[in-house]
């Protein structure tokens, strides 16, 4: 029996998706995998459509739900909080540029269950040689396994508790954002709910390998910011 629903918003970026779902189904623990896809290319959906038997996923065109324009992140998070409202489980978000490990679920819910009033749990994110990297930079040189933070987690692989998705509605969300991360983080907090960092508990990061014009930022710093400003794109 499925013990957390885990869902996969993916935007192109298929080799990255398909490593990301493998290694879900791969997991010590049993769960649901959902994968929605955000208006990809033709050629992206046909591989998400011809893999999701073999692999075990579930997928959701999200043209066939909506008109809206990529991205529908604030759509899949009330699709998916609905949907583990109803199934009675934690939901787990893995985006598309992140690889667990077998255990990184079995430990994430393992932590949830042994600990009260758990609002968001983060695990963190390493590069290929398991230096901590992109967007968890901020926790690099700490050294405990266990972080209790007040900063924004980012939704790389992050775990929900069933009781903040039973009092946070997130059809509240802003229609004016793009990205929830640091709105969710800190409306969990609000709620007295507490947010960890799991630092015992790494992922693989290949950083914006669902957002490949997100890489900007590093490559040509005055391009990105003329598209995140000017053409009003990851809105947080």
């Amino acid at each position: 029996m499925a013990q957390v629903l885990v869902i996969t918003p993916v935007k192109n970026s298929i080799e990255t998706t398909l490593e990301t779902a493998k290694a879900i189904k791969a997991s010590s623990v049993p769960v649901v995998h959902k994968i929605f896809n955000d208006f990809s290319t033709p050629e992206t959906k046909a591989a998400l459509d011809k893999y999701a038997p073999e692999i075990g996923y579930e997928l959701i065109h999200l043209e066939e739900v909506t008109d809206t324009p990529s991205p529908n992140y604030k759509l899949v998070l009330q699709m998916a909080q609905k949907e583990a409202l109803k199934k009675g489980l934690p939901l787990l978000v893995v985006e598309s540029d992140v690889t667990v490990e077998k255990d990184t679920i079995e430990k994430m819910l393992d932590f949830y269950q042994k600990n009260e009033k758990v609002g968001l749990i983060g695990a963190i994110t390493v590069d290929y040689d398991k230096k901590v990297n992109f967007p968890y930079l901020k926790f690099k040189d700490i050294k405990d396994n266990i972080i209790d933070t007040k900063r924004s987690l980012s939704f790389c692989c992050t775990l929900f508790s069933k009781e903040f998705l039973e009092e946070y509605d997130f059809m509240a969300l802003d229609d004016a954002k793009d990205w929830y991360d640091t709105f969710i983080s800190k409306k969990a907090l609000e709620l007295e709910y507490k947010n960890y960092v799991l630092m015992n508990v790494p992922v693989l990061h290949k950083p914006h390998g669902s957002r490949p014009w997100k890489q900007l930022k590093y490559k040509n710093p005055l391009k990105y910011y003329f598209l995140k400003f000017w053409k009003g794109l990851d809105k947080i």
